[in-house]
């Protein structure tokens, strides 16, 4: 004898059966997907273009060509899939290391005029992502 009369036949799914579950699972799907979605989604491009604008980064660097240093779109190839890319962009425009330039020649870089970690991330991601 049928007792569930009108019910699906559907087999119940674990989410269905555990509602709470069903949640998690879904927000962990949610999460996993925006952390494999690219970091550059979130420069704040005006913000970054300011900021180099007022520390003269394109003194130096152009989006696309080379000028005393190398171009942005050159930086970003460099650290293209490499995980330690932003720290190590950030290290370069913080601690003034170094640098060789086109000419053959070298000089300190010069450090950016701000201690903010999220403006400096911000800059570093926006070049990355040229």
């Amino acid at each position: 004898m049928n007792t569930q009369s009108g019910a699906s036949h559907m087999p119940a799914t674990p989410s269905s059966r555990h509602p709470v579950r069903g949640l998690l699972l879904a927000l962990a799907a949610g999460a996993a997907v925006s952390l494999a979605l690219p970091a550059f989604a979130q420069v704040d491009e005006a913000a970054a273009n300011a900021l180099a604008k007022k520390n003269d980064c394109f003194k130096c660097h152009a989006i696309d060509k080379t000028k005393k240093g190398p171009s942005y779109q050159k930086v970003a190839a460099k650290y293209k899939g490499k995980p330690d890319g932003v720290e190590k962009v950030i290290k370069n425009f913080t601690t003034g290391p170094k640098v060789k330039l086109e000419d053959g020649t070298e000089e300190d870089h010069k450090i950016l005029d701000t201690k903010d970690p999220k403006e400096q991330k911000n800059l570093a991601l926006w070049i990355l992502s040229r």
